[in-house]
């Protein structure tokens, strides 16, 4: 058991977030969720506690700085010091780019790049004057690869990627920071659903009967990168179901 580390966790009302805050939870991590929908967070709070976990939330759109900075400075105020960030909130309305979704690319940039980097932003300065932290930012299997449809999602995960890379290599070495990217393949989440492209949606129909991960199982790949010692720093973790390509 891990006592008295903090561990903040964004996207955390559904899917890998709350598996992973649930998970984190249990080792021992007094977690603090982020996330838009209250509803959730509160219901997830209560699962954590009704399992003897120690958890606090606080609504977040990860695309404000001054959201993500405040969130930081919660931890601070509740726990005292932030031992983990784990960038998990995300979107992927994959669509083709002669359906010009704009609209959606800007969502996409705003969520999966600035996000990243406001998170980055809110933790570092305090990792820094603690001379601890550990950074996670989840990528996907896309960031290592293009298909037909993911042209802008693959760009936002290589972005996630290179900054998590540029990060690392950044850290004082005196300093006991560690940064780690997970890149998850298919997994049985909500991300689908934001998905308004028909065609992607009829091409994604014909992938066959491939078992898809679930969401502990990458909460089970985070824990462990967690729980290395502090003289270990796993780099980045690629997870796919065993079917895919």
């Amino acid at each position: 058991m891990t006592q008295g580390k903090t561990a903040i966790i964004t996207g955390a009302s559904s899917g890998i977030g709350q598996a992973t805050a649930k998970e984190l939870a249990s080792k021992g991590y007094q977690v603090l969720l982020a996330a838009r929908r209250e509803d959730r967070l509160i219901e997830l709070k209560k699962e954590i506690e009704a399992a003897g976990g120690t958890a606090e939330y606080k609504v977040t759109d990860v695309t404000s700085a001054e959201e993500m900075k405040a969130l930081a400075e919660e931890a601070l105020n509740k726990f005292g010091q932030i031992d983990v960030l784990v960038n998990n909130a995300g979107l992927m309305p994959l669509s083709f780019m002669n359906k010009l979704k704009i609209d959606e690319w800007d969502k996409m940039v705003d969520v999966n790049i600035k996000g990243v980097l406001y998170g980055i932003a809110a933790v570092l300065p305090i990792m820094e004057k603690q001379k601890f932290g550990h950074v996670l930012n989840v990528s996907s299997v896309a960031g290592h690869m293009v298909f037909k449809g993911s042209a802008v999602y693959s760009g936002t995960k290589y972005a996630v990627r290179a900054i998590s890379d540029g990060l690392r290599q950044e850290i004082d070495p005196s300093h006991e920071i560690r940064v780690t990217i997970v890149s998850p393949g298919a997994v049985q989440t909500e991300l689908t659903s934001t998905i308004t492209d028909e065609d992607v949606l009829a091409s994604m129909k014909d992938r066959g009967s491939m078992k898809p991960l679930e969401a502990q199982d990458i909460a089970n790949a985070i824990a462990y990168a967690v729980e290395q010692p502090a003289h270990v720093d796993v780099n980045e973790i690629l997870i796919r179901p065993r079917q895919q390509a």
